[in-house]
């Protein structure tokens, strides 16, 4: 394997990066360099800590 290996969350969800960065350009840019290579999980639902929180 070559390359670097890292994790990047990102909160807010891909369909919102173009509204969020602002220049289309800069927004398929900086797309192209995550998700290049990468795998993508999608969360859903409330997360594991709020609901431990309530018990």
């Amino acid at each position: 394997m070559t390359g670097s290996q890292s994790s990047s969350p990102l909160w807010l969800p891909v369909e919102n990066w173009y509204d969020a960065i602002g220049d289309q350009a800069v927004a398929d840019a900086v797309l192209d360099r995550i998700v290049h290579s990468s795998h993508r999980i999608e969360l859903f639902g409330e997360s594991i800590r709020k609901m431990k929180a309530k018990k």
